[in-house]
């Protein structure tokens, strides 16, 4: 069968996404390793290319599967509207995070069915459904309209990493060369585990495996690992650093392998500051840059997104890594209820951990999260497309014009010009002007995001977040 796979783009309004990077799709990748040896098997990526008729008409499809976030979710509705119309017969499959934790927001007569969880194996099933003309019901992990209300299939247990094949990374040789963070380009992504032990309200990646920490063997990251060509690899874990153990073995193998590359991963500012000597080892190898949630810069803010960490472990972190020149990808959130004072303490804190580059999310309820069912009847808009944890989904302290005027600015002072310009010298010169320019868009950009609950753009689509779950 002929199966083409879609990266969605973001939508106009949301800002981020692939305006500041752009990372491998590999959830689509690792979709297509299952399928390939059997079936026809294209990716497209919509964040780089924009061809959605032209590959619909020289591919003609089969099956369409796309993948999608909250920030997804109306993109995604539309580009199946578009598929089905070219052609009704071709089945329309979408999954992803959004799908596992809000299914019924995909029940639409352009999409035929959705996948719930880890969808390697259940994406396989439905395709050989598909091909047999069988019925989908006894497929487990999917859910498609019955009625007038949904249908879920049984849970479909999460597969052991292990058992996944190695990622098709072939089928986006056209794109590689374009996939990013800042100056590592061309950057590979790659998992080694996937969920987190810890119990972040505003997250809810440690639900997606229920609570369990799953890990792929050493031996078998260093097998994909040496089947990569990119210089720069990510970790596209939800957190790396949290086995020490583990991790001490998996640099030891990578250096007996002989395997050099530079590597970006997350890691947490407490497991960070128990185990610099674990962070040594990885800078010997090639870690050469970490995501840090360091959050917020009073423990009472930690304490209310449950984070298990402090200020104290955040400043340790920032020393160790620093001490050891490796770069830190600082990343803080803003609560809606912050204040011209609580915005002002920012950027001396930033200072004091020695930063060299930071970014600011807002605090950001999405669904599946607890901190979304604590909050949900509060939102202000319901418009996924702003999901982007840039725009304020809560009533904010400031008018909101104020708020993000306060948050401009801190993106401004956070980091000092002279602390900035050793990670300038990172990137090409020739990159250098429209890094800038890009920069001074954003900005420009982020300055006028008060308008767009108003706009017709930020009303459309009327399909509320706090709905889902309601209608059925």
């Amino acid at each position: 069968m002929k199966i083409l796979l879609i990266q969605p783009p973001k939508a106009p309004l949301t800002l981020g996404g692939e305006d500041v990077f752009i990372y491998e799709p590999l959830a689509l990748e690792y979709l297509a390793a299952a399928l390939a040896p059997h079936h026809d098997v294209r990716i497209l990526d919509m964040r780089l290319d924009h061809g959605l008729p032209q590959a619909l008409q020289s591919f003609q499809p089969d099956i369409v599967g796309l993948t999608a976030y909250t920030v997804h979710v109306n993109v995604v509705r539309r580009l199946c509207e578009q598929i089905k119309t070219w052609n009704p017969q071709v089945l329309t499959v979408v999954g992803g995070h959004h799908a596992t934790v809000m299914p019924e927001d995909f029940l639409s007569p352009t999409i035929d069915l959705v996948v719930i969880g880890e969808g390697v194996f259940t994406f396989r099933d439905v395709v050989e459904r598909f091909e047999k003309r069988e019925r989908f019901d006894s497929v487990a992990g999917i859910a498609f309209a019955k009625g007038n209300g949904i249908c879920l299939t049984e849970p479909r247990p999460m597969p052991e990493l292990d058992s996944f094949p190695l990622p098709a990374r072939q089928l986006t040789a056209a794109y590689r060369a374009h996939y990013y963070s800042e100056w590592m380009k061309p950057l590979a992504s790659m998992r080694t585990s996937k969920g987190c032990p810890f119990r972040c309200n505003f997250c809810a990646l440690w639900k997606l495996t229920a609570g369990r920490y799953l890990r792929r063997s050493p031996e078998k990251v260093v097998e994909e690992l040496a089947t990569i060509s990119e210089p720069y690899v990510f970790f596209a874990d939800d957190e790396s650093l949290v086995d020490a153990a583990r991790m001490k073995s998996l640099a030891e193998l990578i250096h007996a392998a002989g395997i050099r590359k530079r590597f970006f991963l997350y890691g947490r500012s407490d497991t960070i500051a128990r185990h610099p000597d674990l962070l040594e080892l990885w800078r010997s190898i090639g870690l050469e840059r970490v995501f840090v949630g360091f959050e917020f810069f009073r423990d009472e803010d930690l304490a209310f997104i449950r984070k298990g960490s402090t200020a104290a472990d955040n400043e340790k972190a920032a020393r160790i890594l620093t001490d050891l020149g490796i770069e830190v990808y600082a990343s803080f959130i803003v609560r809606p209820e912050f204040k011209r004072q609580d915005f002002a303490a920012f950027p001396p804190y930033c200072r004091k951990l020695g930063l060299r580059f930071a970014t600011f999310a807002v605090l950001t309820p999405l669904p599946g999260t607890d901190f979304y069912a604590e909050v949900k009847d509060r939102l202000i808009t319901g418009n996924y497309d702003l999901f982007d944890f840039i725009h304020t989904l809560l009533p904010t302290a400031l008018p909101t014009e104020q708020f993000y005027e306060e948050l401009c600015v801190l993106y401004q002072r956070a980091v000092p010009l002279h602390k900035q310009l050793p990670m300038f010298a990172k990137f090409p010169l020739l990159d250098i002007p429209p890094l800038l320019a890009k920069n001074r868009r954003i900005l420009k950009r982020m300055r006028t995001l008060h308008r767009d609950y108003d706009s017709p753009e930020g009303r459309h689509d009327k399909l509320m977040a706090s709905s889902g779950a309601d209608r059925f």
